[in-house]
């Protein structure tokens, strides 16, 4: 837990940070009994860096908007804050690790990369008192102390949906800040689908000026949405002007992250249809979708040429606007019925030999891999992309297989659960896990009753915290080929940038914490401790969250045969628990829980979380076994 004691003075206020709250937690910390005053007026010297690089820039403005006056020094003057990169690599610390110092003399931050700064820094920022950019303290005393610290895995993501509701590029750079200050280093860019196409399109037109605007139902919930009307105008969406993305791109590179765009092929192509109908299989009529249905059956015709030749001339767009080594091609839940019925699409089964629609998809992404690869970029696709075979969509007969039409050099994203990730991993795919039950920021993180509007499911604050890309006993060659995972937020119900954030924090910071720290560091206890001194900072920075979920948690310990000692929690501390065991309803002037109790076992217990003097969530009973 940061404390930070506040101290007036005839100089002003100081602040002495006595205890540090870091997220991700580090691979080693160590606290010692000595201090450094961090004034005001701080000397930073940079060695390795030029002073005009992106983070030595990035680091000045931060100090300054925490209303320091920083000065930059030469290398050979005596400095508060040293900025160093290393001549000869330090093997232990890899390309994004760091090695963070706090002494008598100063604070050091050294790294082999400029990232490695970077992150550095964003750990620095979280010893310093919460409210650093609010409060102009004329110093702030830092315990000494050493961070080496490291991430687990290469690939630590954050994917935003921003085709079911548009958000606009200020909100997307405010996105890429938060993912920074927990070290997050993929932006997963979900740009296309049914509910409207974002990026920008020289060669095809329609797609900005038909395929990015849909008829506005924003004021009926979106599973009641009623369909257009004759002659109603499509006025709701918009889509990035290439200034824009570049924007986006070199922003999130001075964070340290890369944009990985993602253009949803061959289904969820409502918006593609609606704009060039001439690349589906039948006559449409189609329009960008409103609201959900299912089953999404708008598709690419993969018979027909002119879909091979749009593929690639959007790819060259794609490639032209996105420098990331990575481009995502989707591959979900592509219902290929139209596909059966298509003479175009039978007479390419016959031509290249595949004996089902399940092996046409197939072959369409391995036609797209083959480009990308000629332009020196990786396809990423769903897990779909390891199935052979199988029915009209992916979950009729198809099984994972290698896929003779995709190679190994394809990254599959898996979404189903961990055990396609694990099977595409054993058959030399790098893959990337993100599976629904612990990633999916789109579903409730508490009690429904209590949430605003979600898809369904539930994702605690502590299930996400439980998430692990490699779960113990997985093959060590298998784990070779797991690059990370990524929490991923689609927005069907999510219409606001506040409602997103919400969706996101705090759960953004436990899937962080999977994916840097090493497992045997992690501790749930330790880490819901520090969520409470985050959610201060992120208030002040603007961000709306969730306080989490406040379903009692138990823990049982038999007594003796007829008595149970119970302990109760949930996922936020200082949550006042009022108790009954007399089959009254619970309130406020009940028994509230202060330990452990000892109950017979049949009793019959009802429970009333308050927090913050608001009762947070329904009444739970429970009898005692």
């Amino acid at each position: 837990m940061l404390l930070a004691t506040l101290l007036v003075s005839a100089c002003g206020r100081k602040a002495v940070v006595t205890e540090l709250s870091i997220v991700p937690e580090p691979v080693f910390l160590v606290q010692k009994e000595g201090s450094f005053a961090l004034h005001n007026n701080p000397k930073v010297s940079v060695v390795g860096l030029g002073q005009n690089s992106a983070t030595v820039k990035y680091i000045m403005k931060s100090l300054r908007h925490a209303h320091l006056r920083p000065k930059l020094v030469t290398a050979a003057e005596a400095s508060d804050i040293a900025l160093v990169l290393y001549d000869t690599v330090n093997p232990e610390l890899g390309d994004e690790g760091y090695l963070l110092e706090v002494r008598g003399t100063g604070i050091t931050l050294r790294a082999n990369s400029e990232v490695g700064i970077f992150y550095a820094y964003q750990t620095l920022v979280q010893m310093m008192p919460h409210d650093a950019t609010e409060v102009v303290y004329s110093s702030v005393t830092l315990p000494e102390c050493t961070v080496l610290d490291h991430p687990r895995f290469a690939w630590r993501g954050v994917h935003l949906d921003v085709s079911r509701h548009f958000f606009g590029s200020k909100f997307v750079k405010k996105y890429l800040d938060v993912m920074a200050t927990y070290k997050m280093n993929r932006f997963h860019f979900h740009l296309t689908d049914d509910h409207g196409w974002r990026l920008p399109s020289e060669h095809y037109p329609l797609l900005n000026s038909v395929g990015s605007w849909r008829v506005d139902r924003e004021d009926q919930p979106w599973g009641q949405a009623e369909p257009p009307r004759e002659g109603e105008r499509a006025s709701y969406g918009g889509y990035y002007s290439r200034e824009e993305l570049e924007e986006i791109v070199q922003y999130a590179a001075d964070r340290g992250i890369e944009v990985v765009p993602e253009v949803d092929i061959p289904g969820h192509a409502s918006a593609i249809l609606a704009s060039y109908p001439e690349l589906a299989c039948d006559e449409g009529p189609y329009e960008v979708a409103i609201g959900p249905y299912w089953p999404p059956k708008a598709i690419l015709c993969a018979g027909n040429d002119s879909t091979l030749a749009f593929l690639r001339t959007v790819l060259d767009e794609v490639c032209d606007i996105f420098p990331s080594r990575y481009i995502h091609l989707g591959g979900d839940e592509a219902f290929k019925d139209n596909w059966l019925q298509c003479p175009r699409c039978q007479q390419r089964m016959r031509e290249e030999h595949l004996k089902d629609v399940g092996e046409l998809q197939a072959w369409l992404m391995g036609q797209m891999q083959q480009y990308l690869a000629s332009k020196g970029r990786i396809m990423i696709g769903w897990d779909e992309l390891m199935e052979r075979g199988g029915g009209t969509w992916s979950f009729e007969g198809a099984t994972y297989d290698n896929n003779p039409h995709v190679d190994n050099s394809a990254v599959v994203m898996s979404w189903r659960g961990l055990k396609p990730g694990l099977t595409a991993a054993r058959m030399g795919h790098k893959v990337i896990m993100c599976p629904t039950e612990y990633c999916y920021l789109d579903y409730y993180q508490a009690d429904r009753r209590y949430q605003p509007a979600a898809i369904g499911g539930l994702v605690t604050l502590q299930k996400a915290y439980e998430f692990d890309p490699a779960p113990m006993g997985t093959n060590l060659h298998v784990e070779a080929n797991v690059l990370g995972g990524q929490c991923n937020l689609w927005t069907e119900y999510i219409r606001t940038p506040q409602h997103a954030e919400y969706m996101l924090l705090p759960r953004l910071l436990a899937i962080s914490e999977s994916l840097w720290t090493p497992r045997e560091r992690k501790d749930w206890a330790r880490f819901r401790r520090k969520v409470e001194v985050q959610k201060e900072r992120l208030a002040l920075r603007g961000y709306n969250y969730c306080e989490g979920s406040f379903t009692p948690q138990f823990t049982a310990r038999r007594v003796d045969e007829g008595t149970t000692n119970i302990a109760i929690s949930t996922e936020v501390p200082n949550t006042y628990i009022f108790y009954t065991t007399d089959l009254s309803t619970p309130t406020r002037e009940s028994n509230i829980y202060l330990g452990p109790i000892n109950l017979a076992r049949g009793t019959h217990i009802k429970i009333l979380p308050v927090y913050k003097d608001i009762e947070r969530d329904s009444v739970y009973e429970f009898v005692i076994k």
